[in-house]
């Protein structure tokens, strides 16, 4: 006998194609044919409903662990280098120093978690991943330094923009490096019924997900941000947060990538926050 899933599970999943489809199409579109900033494209596209709190609070708790982590590994960088910029030896220091991949046991556990998430996924849920996943990997986090810029004056404002993304070129580096090093398959790679529309072809690069690179680069501004205006820490991690769940929420990563992106971005973000800093 064959079975038939549930009629509302089968909407669900029509309505997750279309939003992610169209969620992803519609930012590359606008910023490839209109000469766009980040804060431009966000007023084009506002953010939908995001996820309440109490959702997100459970990985952010782990997420937020990783800050003195990082902190009491970086007492060592700057022990032995000094204070000044070492960006390649930072770079092969990130690589030898950041921890791998949890035991497979422990992997295959989290990546049944994803699975029974993916199974109760809403449109709206869909809706808000989507926009995250666009908007979260530079976009947000360089809207928060332009409004940082325009309270400091043009030049210290300049310099932290400049900085900021410098920043999450090094992060996306360092997590594409490690990922292809550790080669950790992504929940929808394992199991292709949780993103049916990310199908993985045959000679595809694996789309491997330890460490996150979302979580790595949102780490990381949000620890430079947050050092530059500790006012706003407190919407700079709940942006973080927000987007961390989303890629969980969507399949791409399980909580292990999340907290090593983290982890990674918690120590990119001081060392730029100490190397570039701007006497504010």
């Amino acid at each position: 006998m064959t079975h038939t899933p549930p009629r509302r599970y089968v909407v669900v999943l029509v309505l997750a194609l279309v939003a992610v489809l169209v969620g992803l199409a519609g930012p590359w579109a606008y910023a490839s044919f209109v000469d766009t900033s980040a804060k431009d494209r966000i007023e084009a596209d506002p953010p939908p409903a995001l996820f309440p709190d109490r959702t997100v609070a459970p990985l952010q708790q782990d997420v937020t662990a990783q800050e003195p982590r990082a902190h009491a590994l970086m007492r060592t960088w700057w022990r032995e280098h000094g204070r000044d910029e070492h960006d390649a030896a930072f770079v092969g220091w990130l690589g030898r120093t950041l921890p791998g991949p949890p035991s497979s046991t422990h992997r295959t556990a989290e990546v049944a978690q994803v699975q029974r998430l993916a199974g109760i996924r809403t449109a709206s849920g869909v809706r808000a991943s989507t926009w995250l996943e666009a908007y979260g990997k530079k976009d947000l986090w360089k809207l928060y330094a332009h409004d940082q810029a325009e309270m400091v004056g043009s030049d210290r404002g300049d310099h932290r923009k400049e900085a900021l993304k410098d920043m999450l070129t090094m992060a996306k580096d360092v997590a594409d490096s490690l990922a292809l090093r550790y080669e950790q398959p992504a929940p929808y790679v394992l199991h292709p019924s949780l993103r049916p529309e990310k199908a993985v072809t045959k000679g595809q690069t694996c789309p491997c997900s330890y460490p996150s690179r979302h979580a790595a680069r949102g780490a990381a501004a949000t620890t430079f941000l947050s050092g530059l205006d500790p006012h706003r820490s407190q919407q700079y991690h709940w942006t973080e947060a927000e987007i961390d769940y989303s890629r969980v929420y969507m399949a791409g990563h399980v909580p292990s990538d999340i907290t090593g992106g983290a982890l990674l971005g918690d120590l990119i973000g001081e060392y730029f926050l100490v190397t570039r800093h701007d006497s504010a």
